[in-house]
């Protein structure tokens, strides 16, 4: 195959296209089955469906390894559902990041409008929909109106919810069952083991250095660690290899996490892997040629009357996960030359991540829509020298 190609249609019909053992890893941001910002396409099933991940496990390699997004009240089911294929599940990865907003219900405004006590003060909504109530005791915002609990009940319910903010995606790490041992496997088809180097964390400074080197003993003086001489040749291997940076961690780090681990624990978020949530630019970049999509998504706010969000974008996929995460995933399953299967390719940030890494890349997505979009930004991210794209 080329270096990418995006097919158009169903994952179930494309994979049985392709032949027994020619994957090397798939890496994929699966539907959530949340039915998000009312699409249809995360509400099918598909992701909790045996026989998808049956067909991914058939045509991967033996020993590779399948990373998947999930949601957090769904990916227990996808979880199953790839490990009832024949997929041995490796470990459960975390992306922490601090930007997510709540979705809860105000339980005392509720309780008003049951009894039909609700009660609004403030401006009407700007897209002239009634007055709606936001949280009790918040600042009025531009646009929004709010609610002061009138039956006896509501005040006692004041401060009162029904969901948390989110603030991490779980990330399964799954592998196909290897063929004899792990040298095996290895030589055999190049698959079965984690790129650890490939994915270690630079150390901030020579001090972080010092603390993390194994073996260590730490002056109470200075708070710094040395190393003591090492005893035998595995203790030296294993010291060499620690000079290259920081054993790669299960839990992934946006940029308002990472200032947060550091203001609450005083651990430096360096010891993680960092990732900046993809910008406008980066979400449209190569799609200059697109159409500029007026897109109306409708939500519905806590007392269910439609509050509609209209943007303009070329690329107007609701969930972009950031380029830089999906290359650190890539390069952490996939081996050199390798190929990298996306089954629900999206937009296509998984096929960016891949050719950025010099791995050949085959996306699948249904929606023809979103499938143009994948192909427009993978042949940019492609066409990038290596020093501008990295």
């Amino acid at each position: 195959m080329s270096n990418f190609l995006v097919k158009v249609g169903d994952c179930r019909d494309v994979l049985r296209q392709l032949p027994d053992d020619s994957i090397d890893s798939v890496v994929t941001d699966a539907p959530y089955e949340l039915a998000f910002m009312g699409k249809a396409w995360d509400a099918t099933g598909i992701a909790f469906n045996v026989a998808v991940w049956d067909e991914c496990l058939r045509v991967l390699k033996p020993g590779g390894h399948l990373v998947a997004f999930g949601g957090t009240r769904t990916y227990h089911r996808m979880t199953c559902a790839i490990e009832d294929a024949g997929f041995e599940i490796r470990d459960c990865l975390m992306w922490l990041y601090g930007t997510g907003f709540p979705k809860s219900h105000n339980v005392a405004a509720f309780i008003d409008k049951r009894k039909g006590l609700l009660k609004h003060r403030g401006k009407r909504l700007v897209n002239g929909f009634k007055p709606t109530c936001g949280e009790i005791g918040s600042t009025p915002k531009p646009g929004m109106a709010y609610c002061t609990p009138v039956s006896p009940l509501a005040k006692e319910y004041v401060g009162w919810g029904t969901a948390l903010k989110p603030a991490y995606e779980p990330i399964i790490l799954a592998r196909k069952p290897l063929d004899g041992t792990i040298a095996d496997n290895v030589e055999r088809w190049g698959t079965g083991a984690l790129h650890i180097d490939a994915c270690r964390i630079d150390y901030r400074d020579d001090r972080d250095k010092a603390v993390a080197h194994p073996g260590r003993c730490t002056s109470k003086k200075h708070g710094i660690a040395a190393v003591p001489d090492a005893g035998s040749d595995s203790e030296r291997v294993e010291f060499a290899y620690q000079q290259k940076g920081r054993w790669p961690a299960h839990v992934m780090l946006d940029e308002v996490a990472a200032d947060g681990l550091d203001r609450q624990t005083g651990i430096e978020a360096s010891r993680f892997f960092y990732v900046v949530k993809p910008s406008r630019a980066e979400r449209e970049a190569g799609c200059d040629g697109l159409p500029n999509v007026r897109r109306t998504d409708g939500r519905s706010d806590e007392h269910h009357v439609p509050n509609l969000r209209t943007t303009q974008r070329r690329n107007f996929h609701p969930c972009v996960k950031p380029i830089s995460l999906m290359r650190y995933l890539c390069r952490l399953v996939t081996p050199p030359n390798g190929v990298v299967l996306d089954p629900f390719a999206g937009s296509g940030t998984t096929g960016c991540a891949a050719t950025l890494e010099k791995f050949r890349f085959l996306g699948i997505e249904q929606n023809a829509e979103y499938a143009q979009i994948a192909k427009t930004r993978i042949s940019y991210w492609a066409s990038l020298p290596t020093e501008a794209a990295a």
